[in-house]
C-alpha cells in the first residue's frame, strides 16, 4: 500500500510541474500585461506536435523538444507583435473572444496539417526503463525525467524573474508599466518577450506530455480548464503561487482519481462508490477552488506589488 501511495504521489507530482509550467505562461502574461490568452492550450498542443514531427525528422528525442520549444517560441512572437497587442487597451471579454476564436483556428489548422486521428508518439528506447526507488517502487524512467526537467526549469524561471535584470523589468512592468515606459523601458519589446517565454513554457510542457498522451486537437483545452483553475487559487500574476497551487491541484487530483472509489466504498455500496467517485473526483479541484476563493479571494500567495 505504501508503494502503491507513493506512486501515486510521484504521479500528482509530475502533473503539477506540467500544470506549474503552463499555469507559469498564463500568470506571467496576465500579471504583466493584464492580458487573458485563452489560447494559451493551443501553445501547448502545438509544442506536442511538433516535437512528434522533429522526431521523425531528427531522430533525437531530446533535440527534437529543443527545436519544437524554439518554433513555437517565434509562434508566440509573431501572434503578439500581430495581434495581442492591437487588444492591450481592449476589454478582458475582447481578450477572451480573440483568443477563443484562435482556438478555433489552432484546431483546424492542426487537423489540415496532421489530420484528425489521434498520435501516440512513444519513447525512445533509453527513456522506456523503469527505476528502482526506495519501498519497492519501480517508476518510469521518462516520469522522473519530466518531474526532474520541470523542476528545473522552475528554478531557471525562478532566477530570472527575481535575479536578473529581465526579471527585474518584468516585475517593474506588472507594478507600473507607465513609470517603466517613461523610464525610457522599451515596453513593447518586454511584452513581447514575455509573451514569447510563455509560449515556450507551454511548448515545453506540450512536448514533455506528447509521449504520456495521445496527440490529438484540442489536446490542449483539458488542460488548459486545470491551469486556469491553478493560477487562481495561486493568486492572479503570482509564480510563486503557481508553483504552490500547481503541486496542490496535481496530487489532489492524482490521489482523489485513485483513490476515492476505495475510500468511499467504506460508507457506500460499491456501486454507488464506483459512479461517485470517478465523478467526485473530477469536481476535487473545483470544490478546493471555491473554498480558496471564498476565504482567500487573491490567492494562496498573491503577487506583492512594488511601489
Amino acid at each position: 500500500m505504501t508503494a502503491l501511495i507513493a506512486e501515486q504521489v510521484l504521479n500528482g507530482l509530475q502533473l503539477g510541474v506540467l500544470l506549474f509550467l503552463i499555469a507559469a505562461g498564463l500568470t506571467l502574461i496576465f500579471g504583466v500585461m493584464d492580458f487573458i490568452n485563452l489560447s494559451h492550450g493551443s501553445l501547448f498542443m502545438l509544442g506536442a506536435y511538433l516535437s512528434v514531427t522533429f522526431m521523425g525528422v531528427l531522430g533525437n528525442f531530446f533535440a527534437s523538444i529543443l527545436c519544437a520549444c524554439l518554433v513555437v517560441f517565434v509562434i508566440g512572437v509573431l501572434f503578439e507583435v500581430l495581434l495581442v497587442r492591437h487588444l492591450y487597451n481592449r476589454s478582458h471579454l475582447d481578450h477572451v473572444l480573440v483568443t477563443f476564436g484562435m482556438i478555433l483556428f489552432a484546431n483546424e489548422a492542426v487537423s489540415l496539417i496532421w489530420g484528425s486521428v489521434p498520435i501516440f508518439s512513444g519513447l525512445p528506447a533509453e527513456l522506456s526503463s523503469q527505476v528502482n526507488l526506495p519501498f519497492g517502487i519501480e517508476y518510469p524512467s521518462y516520469r522522473l525525467l519530466v518531474i526532474f526537467s520541470g523542476i528545473v526549469l522552475a528554478g531557471g524561471l525562478f532566477f530570472l524573474i527575481n535575479r536578473t535584470r529581465i526579471g527585474m523589468l518584468v516585475r517593474a512592468g506588472a507594478s507600473n508599466r507607465t513609470m517603466v515606459s517613461i523610464l525610457g523601458v522599451n515596453i513593447k519589446l518586454l511584452y513581447t518577450l514575455v509573451f514569447g517565454l510563455g509560449a515556450l513554457l507551454a511548448a515545453f510542457a506540450g512536448a514533455m506530455a506528447g509521449p504520456l498522451l495521445s496527440v490529438q486537437p484540442g489536446m490542449g483545452e483539458a488542460i488548459l480548464i486545470q491551469s486556469f483553475v491553478v493560477v487562481v487559487i495561486g493568486g492572479l500574476g503570482s509564480i510563486n503561487g503557481a508553483l504552490v497551487a500547481a503541486l496542490i491541484v496535481g496530487l489532489i487530483d492524482t490521489i482523489g482519481r485513485a483513490f476515492l472509489r476505495d475510500i468511499l466504498g467504506f460508507v457506500m455500496s460499491p456501486s454507488v462508490a464506483s459512479e461517485a467517485g470517478p465523478a467526485l473526483s473530477s469536481m476535487m479541484i473545483y470544490i478546493l477552488m471555491a473554498v480558496v476563493l471564498f476565504f482567500r479571494p487573491e490567492g494562496l500567495v498573491p503577487m506583492q506589488k512594488r511601489s
